[in-house]
């Protein structure tokens, strides 16, 4: 390899698929260290049906099998089982070839992933790499208990992004959920607090960004008789995120399980006061009242007071406010975290 010409493969879904991942590289490929290491993104999996996942892996492993004499490093994004199982092929080529491997570590949960009964895949997977990336103290930490391999696990946050659009939207109260409207991403108890409060504010509303249960999100907020005060938006992406973002006045995650949430980090870029989760990597830098609300999983009486406590409290609104610029700026900004990423391809380069 040219010292001065470095080249590294990205494996990774596709750039078309919902979810962090995607947002992860994009906001990667906008920095200067993506033209700097001539970084490729190799998509090997789509949203679309089984066999069209199929044909979707072959072709791109093929096309891997190809590529990869021509490249010094390996990155491979991964999380859940299937995503593992097929990045191991791509692993053991590259290890056959004598490539250094980076493997990125998404997962939201141990259970379903290092301590499942797929754990001898993701075994394989560390073990083999000379590096892994997770997002977060607490993934650093489970890993080294299941795994033992503290030497090479390095944390990367995720970084923070927003959509570069002028056009302004006023500020409409809305509480904001985006993600997968999941019962792990707590929508249930997202609604069931706001309808403990609702008729207190009726002119709030609480919206939801995502695709998932909608029917059953729906039900639920007719049963508590704030159907009216509910609005739900589907997926959405480019202007339609960045007009949902722009109006909203507080963001809420109520999740039970995460790595890093890429939607918290989303409010953070528009500076939007944060109520979440002691889960994942929101420990790391929650100060709770400081920069964020926090509550525990599946505490709908502890959040409807937060909810209630940030639209009546201009003060504490305001301060985190400026507590969400402020991490965007400085901790989580794309800049800051891709030039942590570039010293860890360097690290692995001669």
């Amino acid at each position: 390899m040219s010292k001065t010409n470095p080249k590294v493969i990205v494996i990774a879904t596709s750039c078309k698929t919902k979810g962090g991942i995607t947002s992860v590289i994009k906001a990667h490929k906008t920095e200067e260290q993506w033209v700097k290491f001539q970084c490729k993104w190799l998509e090997t999996h789509s949203d679309k049906g089984r066999f069209y996942k199929l044909y979707y892996f072959i072709k791109s492993f093929v096309q891997y099998l190809f590529l990869l004499p021509f490249y010094d490093l390996v990155h491979i994004h991964t999380s859940e089982p299937q995503s593992a199982f097929r990045k191991t092929f791509f692993l053991v080529y590259a290890k056959l070839l004598r490539k250094k491997v980076i493997v990125h570590f998404h997962a939201f949960s141990t259970e379903t992933t290092i301590n499942s009964k797929f754990r001898q895949v993701y075994m394989f997977l560390f073990s083999k790499a000379d590096v892994v990336i997770v997002l977060s103290e607490y993934w650093r930490t489970e890993i080294i208990k299941t795994f033992k391999l503290s030497h090479k696990i390095i944390i990367l946050y995720n970084p923070c992004t927003r959509i570069h659009n002028t056009i302004l939207y006023k500020k409409q109260k809305n509480i904001l959920y985006a993600g997968a409207i999941n019962t792990r991403k707590g929508y249930k108890d997202l609604i069931t607090a706001f309808a403990a409060i609702g008729k207190k504010f009726p002119d709030w509303k609480v919206v939801f960004a995502g695709s998932g249960e909608l029917e059953e999100a729906k039900n639920l907020s007719r049963e508590l008789n704030i159907e009216s005060q509910c609005l739900f938006l589907g997926w959405i992406s480019g202007d339609l995120k960045d007009k949902a973002f722009k109006e909203a006045s507080i963001f809420c995650l109520p999740s039970y399980a995460e790595g890093f949430p890429m939607a918290v980090l989303d409010a953070f870029a528009y500076g939007i006061p944060v109520i979440t989760t002691p889960v994942g990597g929101i420990p790391d830098i929650a100060i709770s009242d400081e920069n964020m609300l926090l509550f525990m999983p599946g505490d709908r009486k502890m959040l409807a007071i937060q909810l209630e406590r940030i639209i009546l409290d201009k003060e504490l609104y305001n301060k985190l406010c400026d507590s969400s610029i402020n991490l965007a700026n400085e901790d989580f900004s794309v800049s800051k975290i891709t030039k942590e990423l570039e010293n860890i391809y360097v690290s692995l380069l001669p």
